[in-house]
């Protein structure tokens, strides 16, 4: 399907992609205020249901994260060859609908079902949108324009802590006795269906949007594919276990090595899951991990030139797992820290959820709009000069996270929350805007959706769940709540030794990877015809 009939913006940065910029933050918004009350819910939702920490990091994380790693990647696909307006706009409503639904929830089981629901519907909304407004905003701003959606993540971050914490103290307060609530619902029912079903209706705004001519803003403007749906419908298949077997052996992949990965995986996730006793969180991460090897081999043999793109060029590997580290870390902190301000300071939701709220909203999203514009000022003056913003991220986060977590005054915390986010927050377009440096055109999406792949893989399903992992195994030994949790988040910043390391080596190896893209891409037998 083509949108011939929407005609691209009469001019890249002009006012109309302004407004589709500002559209897309508000998708993003809502794509995070739904994925992170459940941080400010978490307590009463472990009294509720009777789990532990390691079981919300896992329900908060990996269950969220697999689900929307591995559907990342077909809808990523989708969006190269599709109306990526329309995809979003889709995507938002399957989201709405399933955390509206997370309110009807009453076992631990069904509230996971549900989250898997919400990973798969915002898997739509970020690879669509990198390639969007890529094609809105002239290359030399990219850094900049992704920057700017990115702060969805610190705002809406922000506003589900507030609007959760809110939600569940005055709805606790109004029905002391949960019997006597409408319909048996908790505050934590109610705050879940309270953030879902806006998003409902903002999925038809989404819809009006105009679709850009797809390479517009760098003059490689692609053709319209001339089966879209068939390109769904194959990635999709290459992506389900048992499934993709077929595919992958008419597409001439080897089946021994599938299996033999396969294996492989399986074997590690059992050790896993003897050394931690979390059965579902390997479970979950063995099948993604072979879900996305399997597509990978797919790719290799179906098309070829992208796949080089993005696994032969050894900037845009180092890149992928140096900022995902960073992401560990602030995924964690992000999740864990209302329940580890509650737990020290005796305090209460609402009151965690203002200030923790207010505080990640603002300084995120200065951290990340600053990040973003940081990196494009270093752009200018070195070829690899954006990722200089990965060093200052994990500079600037180190000393202030621990300031935070350790200080004795609540009111010291709130700020120091607001601060650190300042330098935890400005890095998230970077990496992405690395990626579509380093691809054509038609493979932006894709490229975008493999940083969110790994990002979601090592950020969203390892960092809450290593965190609340740790500190189950701190409150075994002895430790009390909150000083588990406390020094879990600390020793859990040790990943950022990894983060410099791979930030030093993508910054060797990225001057020349985008100085050889175009000839690179010509040798892989791609048709690169530059207009004006």
């Amino acid at each position: 399907m083509s949108d011939k009939k929407n005609k691209p913006p009469p001019k890249l940065g002009g006012w109309y992609s302004h407004y589709v910029l500002f559209v897309l933050v508000i998708v993003y918004i809502f794509n995070f205020i739904d994925r992170n009350i459940l941080s400010i819910l978490a307590q009463e939702i472990k009294a509720d249901l009777g789990v532990t920490d390691a079981q919300m990091g896992f329900l908060y994380g990996t269950v969220f994260a697999v689900f929307y790693a591995v559907f990342g990647i077909p809808l990523a696909r989708f969006a190269d060859v599709w109306v990526r307006r329309s995809l979003i706009s889709l995507g938002l409503l399957f989201w709405s609908l399933m955390t509206a639904l997370s309110g009807l929830a009453r076992s631990f089981p069904v509230l996971a079902l549900f989250r898997i629901g919400v990973g798969i519907g915002e898997a739509s909304a970020s690879p669509a949108a990198y390639s969007m407004l890529s094609d809105y905003y002239p290359a030399r701003l990219r850094a900049t324009v992704i920057s700017i959606y990115s702060s969805g993540v610190y705002i809406g971050g922000g506003i589900g802590l507030f609007l959760g914490g809110l939600i569940l103290d005055t709805w606790t307060s109004a029905y002391p006795i949960a019997s006597e609530a409408p319909f048996g619902f908790k505050g934590w029912h109610v705050a879940f269906m309270a953030v879902g079903i806006p998003g409902i209706l903002m999925a038809i705004w989404v819809r009006t949007l105009r679709e850009p001519q797809r390479g517009i803003s760098e003059g490689l403007v692609s053709e319209d594919h001339p089966a879209p749906w068939k390109v769904l419908a194959t990635e999709m298949m290459s992506m389900l276990p048992l499934f993709n077997l077929p595919g992958l052996k008419r597409d001439g992949a080897s089946l021994s090595r599938n299996a033999l990965a396969a294996v492989a995986i399986t074997g590690v996730a059992l050790l896993l899951m003897y050394l931690t006793g979390s059965i579902a969180q390997w479970i979950a991460i063995g099948i993604g991990v072979y879900v996305v090897f399997s597509w990978a081999q797919s790719v290799a043999v179906r098309d070829p030139a992208t796949f080089a793109m993005i696994f032969r060029s050894k900037a845009m590997v180092y890149t992928m797992i140096a900022f995902p580290t960073i992401s560990f870390v602030t995924y964690g902190i992000g999740f864990w820290t209302a329940p580890l301000l509650m737990r020290l300071h005796d305090t209460s939701a609402a009151e965690v959820g203002m200030y923790i709220g207010l505080g990640s909203a603002v300084g995120g999203w200065l951290g990340v709009t600053l990040g973003g514009t940081l990196g494009d000022f270093m752009k200018r003056r070195h070829p690899a000069g954006r990722l200089v913003v990965g060093y200052i991220a994990v500079a600037g986060t180190i000393p202030l996270v621990l300031w935070m977590i350790y200080t004795e005054s609540l009111m010291m915390a709130f700020a120091l929350n607001l601060v650190h986010h300042l330098f935890s927050a400005a890095w998230p377009g970077i990496p992405p805007t690395t990626a579509a440096d380093l691809v054509l055109p038609r493979m932006r999406a894709i490229a975008g959706a493999y940083y969110i792949l790994i990002n979601t893989f090592v950020g969203l399903a390892l960092g809450p769940y290593f965190m609340g992992q740790l500190s189950d195994g701190f409150m075994s030994g002895g430790m009390g709540e909150a000083e588990a949790l406390q020094t879990a988040i600390a020793t859990s910043m040790g990943i950022f030794a990894i983060t410099l390391l791979f930030l030093t080596l993508a910054w060797r190896h990225l001057p020349k990877d985008e100085a050889s893209r175009l000839v690179r891409a010509r040798d892989l037998g791609e048709n690169v015809e530059q207009v004006a």
